[in-house]
């Protein structure tokens, strides 16, 4: 049995795990289990990638394989990466950036602010009418008469 990192036979037993016999190498110092498996078998995720490719979203995969919807993406992407290649453009490409924010701000004539401000002060706190008061003076400050400030 070899390290899992360095491949090294030059290990000694460091304990146990779950009742597994752990080991340490002692070239590179990495503790490993020899009979512990990770991950999923390849059957799985490729069950995965063809759910997947058939319509099913990351987080639906990963819930029937109680697995992260990383590991559902990660393994799409590796099979995209073995089995497919990019396709080159077939004409010279121009890469044109639109950005509507940018032509938004250059295109206004004042740099900051939204408009005017409009602040609804209530006047009749008092008497308990207060959604009167504020439209009240709304109506006043929209039509021009605000002489009630």
């Amino acid at each position: 049995m070899k390290c899992k990192k360095c491949e090294s036979e030059n290990r000694v037993r460091a304990g146990f795990v779950n009742g597994e016999q752990r080991y340490l190498c002692k070239d590179c110092g990495c503790k490993y289990v020899p009979t512990r498996q990770h991950g999923k078998p390849e059957k799985v995720k490729l069950l995965a990638i063809w759910l997947y490719s058939h319509g099913l979203s990351f987080r639906t995969i990963a819930k029937l394989f109680k697995v992260t919807h990383k590991a559902v993406y990660d393994w799409v992407k590796i099979y995209a990466t073995m089995n497919y290649t990019k396709p080159e453009p077939q004409s010279d490409a121009v890469i044109v950036e639109l950005d509507e924010m940018w032509h938004y701000l250059h295109s206004k004539k004042h740099k900051s602010g939204y408009g005017k401000l409009i602040v609804a002060i209530p006047v009749n706190l008092s008497t308990g009418n207060v959604d009167g008061g504020i439209m009240i003076h709304l109506q006043n400050f929209i039509n021009g008469s605000e002489s009630g400030m």
